[in-house]
């Protein structure tokens, strides 16, 4: 048989009806009978495109209110005959049954139904598609001589293929989709599964398996260091943010730890709504601020820790205008630049240092969804968890020293709250109002951690308040502070040694306040 297959027959049934009438226009004008069914029948009649019912070529009627319709002799053999075998092609004849040459399937929406608040199981299980996934799983078998098309945002492509080859395909073409369609349907069963097992797809429950599917996104040059191999494989059914899904504006090619470090910087930004920038290194922010507008943010971010900024990767939430692209394209060496969007002028300007790569993902103002799932490999095995989405809230707060905080330091307190949890344990946070001033993080001991927090911040640590992630098992990391002037300090509280570092606050004259919510992150 020969490599190349000629499309004469396509059999398009599609629950997401994205992008399909331009795809059906094209096969048309290819010259591709389409076969098609329900809904996506009745939209492209009404799109005047030439189309075959599935009733019509099977010779059978739907039945079951549409259970059984593409389950059915005529279909599968069509799909799944063995082209250039001899004794499949005469059987095929003697049945006097046709090829089906492409199949553009993908299915009932399973996962966004039982996403849904109140959704009951006669509601869910009508959504378990059959004769989707046994259409696809039969194509991909059988990419020797069937083209398979699961995602929408390939049909482009696909026309694209068609129409430079006279509507040829490859076998390298074929079994590339079909690796997609048998990703897809992977994914589909796992989300059944989890429902099934008292989970969601969403990921509400611990399931009893999981199985995880990625799609190869790009090849990188290499890992973290230059003899490692490495590439970039993504989660396409991810429903939150991603950076999977940002745009490439200008500068070089990400590398594996631009990746790293952006996907932490994504992660900060998206627990901030008022105007915030962050400036990160290695995972880990060396400066982040808040501000009335984006700029002042950026300048009171940049300012905490200039010379970590040096090959940084800098996280913006509002679109980024020219007034902080000014102030960004005088940053000395910054690796990459993430925003929601660029002004035209900023971009521009931005564009000038051709090493630096600019980012773009309109996603960030989304912010953080609730009920995230998140995994970490190990060797053998998986570590998966909920995010630490937990917002402390002023009344949550404990006040255990003789001194309450003054609102300015309580609006200063829950700002480093929240940025000590996106730093690397043990980890030490000193911000002045809604701006970092010192960071001390990835530290085995919390004491170092605050001298290295106060080391960065220097004078500024005077009248400045401090975050820890975890409690304070003796009262010398709190002395280390407030030695440096602090004068008022957060963290869970909850170690044997509580009442011996609520002394050196009172001691000191500081303000301490529990939270009861730590925020480890290794």
């Amino acid at each position: 048989m020969s490599d190349k297959i000629k499309v004469k027959r396509a059999l398009v049934s599609v629950s997401d009806k994205t992008g399909l009438v331009e795809f059906a226009k094209g096969l048309s004008e290819l010259g591709i009978e389409i076969i098609s069914t329900g809904g996506t029948l009745a939209k492209l009649k009404q799109a005047g495109i030439q189309a075959v019912s599935v009733s019509t070529f099977t010779g059978a009627p739907e039945i079951l209110g549409g259970r059984v319709k593409t389950l059915h002799p005529k279909v599968h053999a069509g799909i799944l005959f063995r082209r250039g075998l001899e004794e499949d092609e005469t059987e095929i004849a003697t049945h006097e049954y046709k090829a089906v040459d492409m199949v553009a399937v993908n299915l009932y929406p399973f996962e966004k139904t039982v996403a849904k608040e109140g959704v009951t199981d006669a509601e869910a299980i009508e959504k378990i598609d059959i004769g989707g996934p046994t259409m696809v799983r039969a194509a991909a078998k059988n990419f020797d001589g069937v083209l398979v098309l699961t995602d929408p945002s390939d049909y482009r492509k696909v026309l694209e293929v068609l129409k430079e080859n006279g509507g040829v395909t490859t076998k390298d073409f074929r079994r590339e989709m079909a690796g997609k369609a048998f990703a897809m349907t992977s994914r589909y069963e796992k989300a059944i599964a989890a429902y099934f097992s008292g989970g969601t797809s969403a990921g509400g429950g611990l399931e009893a398996g999981i199985n995880f599917n990625y799609r190869l996104k790009q090849s990188l040059r290499y890992g973290e260091n230059p003899h490692q191999q490495a590439a970039f494989y993504v989660d396409e059914k991810f429903a939150g943010p991603s950076l999977s899904r940002a745009e490439q504006l200008a500068g070089k090619e990400l590398s594996f730890n631009n990746i790293a470090d952006l996907d932490a910087c994504l992660d900060i930004l998206l627990d901030f709504k008022e105007p915030f920038a962050c400036v990160l290194k290695h995972a880990n922010p060396c400066g982040a601020a808040t501000g009335k507008t984006i700029a002042e943010a950026y300048k009171e971010a940049y300012e905490s820790d200039p010379l970590s900024a040096f090959g940084s990767i800098i996280g913006l939430n509002r679109t980024v205008d020219m007034a902080v692209a000014q102030l960004l394209h005088e940053t000395h060496f910054v690796e990459c630049i993430l925003a929601p969007d660029y002004e035209p002028e900023a971009l521009a300007m931005l564009e000038k240092k051709k090493t630096r790569r600019l980012l773009r993902l309109p996603e960030i103002t989304k912010g953080r969804p609730s009920g995230e799932m998140y995994a970490k490999f190990v060797r053998g095995g998986v570590l998966y968890q909920g995010s630490d989405d937990h917002v402390v809230i002023p009344a949550e707060l404990k006040v255990v020293t003789k001194r309450k905080p003054t609102e300015a330091e309580l609006e200063a307190l829950l700002f480093a709250w929240r940025v000590v949890k996106h730093t690397k344990s043990n980890a030490i946070v000193l911000a002045k109002g809604t701006a970092t001033v010192g960071i001390g993080m990835g530290q085995t001991s919390r004491v170092d951690a605050g001298f290295l927090a106060v080391k960065r911040a220097g004078d500024r640590a005077k009248g400045a308040v401090m975050a820890s992630d975890a409690f304070y098992p003796m009262p010398d990391g709190v002395e280390v502070g407030t030695n440096a002037g602090v004068t008022a300090i957060i963290q869970p509280g909850g170690s044997k040694g509580d009442e011996e570092a609520i002394a050196a606050a009172d001691k000191a004259g500081a303000a301490m306040v529990f939270t009861g919510i730590r925020h480890f992150k290794h």
